[in-house]
């Protein structure tokens, strides 16, 4: 017997929901109705799917299998219709744009300038997002993000494809009133003592910079003040006695007033490598791959550093 797509669709709203009742309700059906929606499921797949339980429902080992599958077939049907969507409509369209706390402010701000003015995408519109890398990453897998720019590990993730665009130079940062402000260089053993203020949700940058002072026998940085927003700390480490690191162009873009001094640390050498995220078997519209062309434009003109040796798989129909 072969398996109805809607009845594929059901049973991934019983598994979201955890209880039959809960998810005809959001269906719109009877229980009954959805009950035998799933039996047929069953019967076509010719194995148990989902456990009934006082609470709910579970999923059987082969229904975690199934459920698998099917949001990958969910995947496959949403790049179809997107694909399907450009033909009719050229160029137009919505492009979902995922971007690191960093590197929105950085590259893609110019990029989309440039893109919006280009006849090739006259219609399009665009969301952006900006998340951690980990985040990013979960959110272009799942097909909520066609693309993402941010930080990128040396080695991409099996199911993703990754551009390497330019590095991140990093730096640590201090009042321009700070104690050892007027220093021509400091080193690690200067900082042991001083406080920090760093953000928990960069976690590549601070476990780096942890790893330095642990490397050379020194105690992890002393953390204070914790915050996400790069922009606050700025703010912060301007009118405290508080340390920062992060990437050197944020400085660049600090409010009028905010002062801030770049202590020169020999031993710093961190860079974070910045690129293009998309996944590896996925539909990349007409706008998404102008986007990227824009990008590793950008990235050759002003970083010096570019992808140009990069060559995308064929599906994605970029050279």
């Amino acid at each position: 017997m072969a398996i109805e797509l809607r009845d594929v669709r059901y049973f991934e709203m019983v598994v979201e929901h955890g209880n039959i009742g809960r998810a005809a309700e959001a269906l719109g059906l009877s229980q009954p109705a959805l009950s035998k929606s799933l039996q047929r499921l069953e019967e076509s797949v010719k194995s148990k799917v989902l456990k009934r339980t006082p609470k709910g429902v579970e999923l059987t080992p082969q229904g975690a299998a199934l459920l698998a599958q099917a949001r990958r077939l969910s995947l496959t049907i949403n790049d179809v219709l997107h694909e399907i969507a450009d033909l009719g409509e050229g160029r137009s369209g919505v492009l979902n744009i995922g971007g690191g706390p960093d590197t929105a402010q950085d590259i893609l701000p110019e990029a989309l300038g440039a893109l919006l003015q280009a006849q090739a995408a006259p219609k399009a519109r665009c969301n952006i997002a900006v998340y951690t890398y980990d985040k990013l990453l979960d959110a272009v897998r799942n097909g909520e993000l066609d693309l993402a720019v941010s930080g990128i590990p040396s080695t991409p993730p099996e199911d993703m494809v990754q551009i390497y665009l330019y590095d991140h130079e990093f730096g640590i940062y201090a009042s321009d009133k700070h104690r050892l402000a007027r220093r021509k260089k400091v080193t690690l053993a200067d900082l042991t003592h001083e406080e920090w203020t760093l953000a928990a949700n960069e976690l590549l940058p601070r476990r780096w910079l942890t790893q330095l002072f642990e490397d050379r026998g020194f105690p992890a940085p002393r953390v204070t003040v914790e915050t996400a927003p790069t922009s606050l700390r700025i703010r912060i480490i301007s009118s405290t006695k508080l340390l920062g690191f992060f990437w050197k162009g944020v400085v660049k873009q600090a409010p009028v007033g905010v002062r801030l001094k770049e202590l020169r640390v020999d031993e710093l050498t961190w860079k974070r490598r910045v690129g293009i995220t998309f996944r590896k078997d996925g539909y990349l519209s007409p706008i998404a791959r102008h986007l990227i062309k824009i990008l590793r434009m950008i990235a050759t003109k002003e970083h010096r550093r570019s992808s140009r040796n990069f060559v995308l798989p064929a599906k994605a129909g970029i050279q």
